[in-house]
């Protein structure tokens, strides 16, 4: 059982009065609940249930493990649509039930718009009725961009990726602008990409709080890392909260996320479906065990060099894939880069 304690004016005692919080967990039948247990001179001793305030209050809409898949490469460079799919089975297999592609993992910024195509269609295959297919489509073009969520709603994705204007750094009201433009232009529901290290643009309270009475605008995923402002924003609006960096997963799960939509879930994604679970059944400690077990493949594939490119070297050497290919101006991974890799594999208890 873990213990806190605080203090609160008890208007009976005419004084303040300290109580002894514990947080005993209910088991797997109580998914996101678990056992108070109040001690006080006031209340005496009392078993009460309650919500864990990282429960889910709105339904994931793409499910709750997502990974933004890479696209599998020939050497020559042309696309290995057999890969994808087999990458996506592996992943379903490590207890995902979401896949991204078309993502900045997924090297959109290099393949072509007939390419992106290919790739959604053969993902939608691969993933059957296991789960949501949800395809990047977002650009600093908005005009490009809807055209994009049209082609890959005609492909049969499940939803859209938008990521925020990059490079010509949009106002506000600009972010709604193209964000609302892009809703509009299909029936499909629509995750915001919110990533300023890379977009150079931040999506504001206000902002979001104007985006999510979109009907069609539902979910977040959130690579900005603050997490009081998700916090603002979740509290405001219906909107699902989706982690967009595994560095900051289990915080953004603590403050109410539904899950996350990784990279390092390549290949921890049964770590990470793991770390959900125990955050949902209300076991923090065994969550937080797994968090710090994934350091080291964490810091491998997000802190050796580039996502995409440590990601398809990770499933290479687990012969996901046959090869770690990638389009410049992205490179393959040097060998010093590779042996990091491979102890980090082993050191997290993957290979």
């Amino acid at each position: 059982m873990m213990q806190v304690s605080w203090r609160y004016p008890d208007p009976r005692a005419g004084s303040a009065t300290t109580l002894m919080v514990g947080f005993v967990s209910s088991g797997p039948e109580s998914v996101g609940a678990a056992t108070l247990l109040v001690s006080g001179p006031v209340s005496g001793f009392r078993p009460v249930r309650f919500p864990y305030p990282w429960a889910m209050s709105v339904t994931p809409p793409f499910g709750t493990c997502l990974t933004a898949v890479v696209t599998p490469m020939r050497a020559d460079g042309s696309l290995d649509l057999a890969g994808l799919q087999k990458v996506i089975g592996h992943l379903f297999d490590s207890g995902h039930d979401g896949v991204v592609v078309n993502g900045t993992t997924g090297e959109s910024a290099t393949t072509t718009d007939e390419e992106k195509v290919e790739i959604v269609r053969a993902a939608v295959e691969a993933v059957g009725e296991r789960g949501s297919v949800v395809a990047g489509v977002g650009t600093n073009d908005t005009a490009h961009t809807t055209y994009a969520a049209r082609a890959a709603a005609d492909a049969g994705a499940h939803g859209l990726l938008v990521v925020t204007p990059y490079y010509n750094k949009p106002t506000q009201p600009g972010l709604v602008a193209h964000f609302t433009a892009v809703a509009d232009a299909t029936d499909l529901p629509v995750m915001l990409y919110d990533i300023p290290g890379r977009t150079g643009t931040a999506i504001a309270l206000e902002t979001f709080l104007r985006l999510a009475e979109h009907p069609q605008i539902v979910a977040v995923k959130d690579a900005k890392g603050d997490f009081w402002g998700a916090t603002q924003v979740m509290a405001a609006t219906d909107l699902a909260w989706y982690s967009g960096d595994d560095v900051l997963t289990l915080g953004h799960l603590a403050h109410g996320a539904v899950g996350f939509v990784g990279v390092t879930t390549h290949v921890a994604g049964a770590q990470y479906a793991a770390m959900l679970a125990a955050v949902r059944s209300g076991d923090p400690p065994r969550a937080v065990a797994i968090h710090r077990r994934t350091v080291p493949i964490v810091n491998a594939i997000m802190n050796t060099s580039q996502g995409a490119i440590m990601a398809k070297a990770a499933l290479a050497e687990l012969g996901v894939i046959d090869s770690a290919a990638v389009r410049l101006p992205l490179v393959e991974s040097p060998p010093e880069h590779l042996a990091l890799l491979r102890v980090a594999l082993t050191s997290s208890g993957i290979s």
